[in-house]
């Protein structure tokens, strides 16, 4: 990916400058260099947090401008793509008037500017502290017992030295005063090492419900030291679901609420205790399904970080899968070309899967790396619960 991004990212710098024929040659070569040098930036963070070349809390607090640049980039890429696209179209048509005009300084330097204004407030969009989004899930077979059971979903807060403690103690008051029955983690609670991690997590310990607090991991648990953040997460009383089924008697109705582990599975990281170990579970949905089977539960709820894989989950007899990771797609317009194929269509929401009903939440919080939202707000999500 660095690597990618290194040959990428300067060729953009010189589609958007190079056209630009009125400049000098000397300025349009200072202007490519003033645009790639920063634009390379956020592939060097990656690298030096995959070697622990810098230290987390100095380099969550990089990532941020870095993932401005990165934005920045993004939209002057559609924007060099609409300008020359126009100039072609003049050039077939000998309109010289309007094909000086793309290629007028101003244009460019426009876009620019409007890129960088436009970015910057995604980024403070981003780093606000979600508000409760209600909404009625409409399901089909539910048992009487859970009808109107009321589910907080709290995925991808990203705990780290950008979303502090007081972020996450925000998030916690908030779910509080909506008064939830079950609270659910659909992984992504936490980036970096424990070390660095742990007084940015420390509030969920004050997360409480009728029905519990239960957590599956996400890919990023996986990066940042599976192992030691499990052992954390339990010390703070959340009841984690590793390939795990919980049967909870929920007036009268047996509701069987489980978790997987993550695809990020086998990914090595230097928070392990042996770097060169995978630590964690690879997800197992059939596993959880024989539980929730031998169970006799009368309905499933399974948490899984990646909605990806709703299409398998569904074939094993899955009710209700509550996801994440795709923070809701984070710019609206691009969420569907950019986020959406990654993630076999499925990006924020309800969708309707072979029989189950899958809900995306757009997430509590923001990796650091890349922290935008245009249009998708963060949100923690409080799904009533109705039977169709």
């Amino acid at each position: 990916m660095v690597s990618l991004a290194a040959l990428i990212i300067p060729l953009l710098a010189l589609w958007l400058w190079w056209p630009v024929h009125s400049l000098a040659r000397r300025a349009r070569l200072a202007a490519v260099l003033a645009t790639a040098v920063p634009g390379c930036m956020p592939a060097l963070l990656l690298l030096l947090l995959r070697e622990g070349g810098l230290d987390y809390r100095t380099l969550a607090h990089l990532q941020v401008p870095g993932g401005w640049v990165l934005a920045v980039l993004l939209m002057l890429a559609i924007f060099v793509a609409l300008r020359d696209g126009l100039w072609c179209a003049s050039a077939l048509a000998g309109r010289a008037t309007w094909k000086a005009r793309l290629h007028a300084p101003g244009l460019t330097l426009a876009a620019v500017a409007l890129a960088g204004a436009v970015s910057a407030w995604g980024v403070a969009n981003a780093l606000r502290p979600p508000e409760v989004q209600e909404r009625t899930l409409r399901l089909a077979g539910l048992p009487t017992g859970l009808d109107g059971l009321r589910v907080a979903v709290l995925a991808d807060i990203h705990a780290s030295p950008v979303n502090d403690a007081r972020h996450v103690q925000a998030i916690v008051e908030r779910t509080l005063a909506a008064r939830p029955d079950l609270i659910v983690l659909p992984g992504d609670m936490v980036d970096g090492e424990v070390d660095s991690g742990r007084a940015n997590v420390a509030p969920l310990a004050r997360l409480q419900a009728r029905y519990g607090v239960w957590a599956a991991p996400g890919n990023h648990e996986y990066y940042s030291g599976y192992d030691a953040w499990m052992a954390e997460f339990r010390r703070l009383g959340l009841g984690l679901l590793e390939n795990r089924m919980q049967l909870i008697e929920v007036r009268g109705s047996r509701l069987a609420l489980s978790g997987i582990g993550d695809p990020a599975y086998g990914r090595l990281s230097r928070q392990n205790s042996n770097p060169s170990v995978p630590e964690g579970v690879p997800p197992d949905i059939a596993t959880v399904a024989a539980q929730a089977q031998a169970a006799q539960a009368q309905w499933h709820l399974l948490l899984a970080h990646q909605p990806k894989l709703a299409r398998d989950n569904a074939a094993h007899g899955v009710d209700l899968q509550i996801s994440g990771h795709t923070h809701g797609g984070l710019i609206r317009g691009l969420d569907q070309w950019l986020v959406a194929p990654a993630n076999n269509g499925f990006v924020r929401g309800e969708y309707e899967v072979d029989g189950m009903k899958l809900f995306v939440s757009s997430g509590a919080g923001l990796w650091a790396g890349f922290a935008i939202r245009l249009g998708v707000p963060a949100s923690i999500d409080l799904l009533v619960l109705r039977g169709a």
